[in-house]
């Protein structure tokens, strides 16, 4: 990595660590909220019981605001993509979208101390829950003509919807993001504050668009990997007893796809399938193996809506060819 891309990089990461741990700061502002009793399913606990016009209007101030800044640093880029040809190098654009972070960040912050709201107030988990899914799906559909679905193969199942993806991928990721950015507010439990770091990191690699940052494979694996550690914390944190549904459902994500792009010898990639097929076969036979079946479900779901997305996208280029 360039040396001119590469300090603003670390030094970008190694603010998102501080600031996710600067989260914690918040508690003695927000001690004294008392949630609304559990409701069950699709029922989100962090949110204030008497929201009112003002706490509401921050929470939806702010997400909105920040969501008409980077989608239009989005479309600026893409506008003025000429200006952009050097990837060895920072742009004024790269800049401002990494202050626009911290600036955002701050905001939140100060939005939940004040009022300790979110768009969690009105809408229901399941679309936050439901958007960050649908980010590595497309992730796994635009990395498939580098990398394939299955253990290498399937390089050119889906290749002709790359040029879209491609073109059209920033606008729902930079959506999905900040919408979940804006759904919790920033709760000091470790499930948020790593929560919380994990949208930092997603929202410096949107920042670094048209530099090598953005498409340097390394960096876009631990993007991906990175949702096995926070579904695991939020799990164990939560006291929920599924965490190996998340551990082992997208470490087998890790063996079957995403691991096939990395330039691995045969002989590491391997060593790391037959590593995480040992540790799951450890946990499940103190777990149960009836309980199993739990792995598959999340690299299920992935590849069915893989294949139903972009089999809908291949349909419409066909359609306009």
């Amino acid at each position: 990595m360039p040396p001119a891309i590469a300090r603003p990089f670390a030094l970008s990461v190694a603010l998102a660590v501080l600031a996710a741990l600067a989260i914690q700061l918040l508690h003695p502002f927000i001690a004294q909220v008392r949630f609304p009793p559990d409701q069950g399913y699709n029922w989100y606990l962090w949110k204030r019981p008497d929201p009112d016009v003002w706490s509401r209007a921050t929470a939806w101030g702010g997400y909105l605001a920040h969501q008409a800044f980077i989608w239009g640093l989005i479309w600026w880029a893409q506008t003025n993509r000429d200006r952009l040809r050097d990837r060895t190098t920072m742009h004024p654009l790269n800049w401002v979208a990494l202050g626009g972070t911290a600036y955002f960040a701050t905001l939140h912050a100060l939005q939940t101390a004040l009022f300790y709201d979110g768009l969690a107030q009105d809408v229901p988990v399941m679309y936050s829950q439901g958007s960050v899914v649908l980010v590595l799906v497309l992730v796994l559909l635009i990395e498939a003509p580098r990398r394939g679905l299955f253990f290498g193969a399937g390089k050119s199942w889906f290749a002709a919807t790359r040029p879209f993806l491609i073109r059209s991928h920033g606008y729902y990721f930079a959506w999905a993001v900040t919408f979940t950015y804006w759904y919790h507010p920033m709760e000091a439990t470790w499930g948020h504050i790593w929560g919380f770091f994990y949208t930092f990191l997603l929202f410096i690699q949107a920042s670094f668009i048209f530099t090598r940052v953005h498409t340097n494979r390394w960096w876009t694996f631990v993007l991906e990997g990175t949702v096995l550690v926070h579904g695991v914390i939020v799990a164990v944190v939560g006291g929920q007893d599924f965490w190996p549904m998340f551990a082992f459902g997208f470490a087998a994500l890790i063996v079957v796809t995403q691991m096939h792009g990395l330039g691995l010898s045969r002989r590491a990639r391997w060593i790391l399938g037959l590593a995480i097929t040992a540790a799951t076969l450890v946990v499940y036979a103190d777990r149960g193996w009836t309980r199993l079946e739990e792995v598959a479900r999340i690299p299920l779901i992935d590849y069915l809506l893989v294949s139903l997305i972009g089999g809908i996208i291949l349909i419409f280029a066909r359609r306009r060819a």
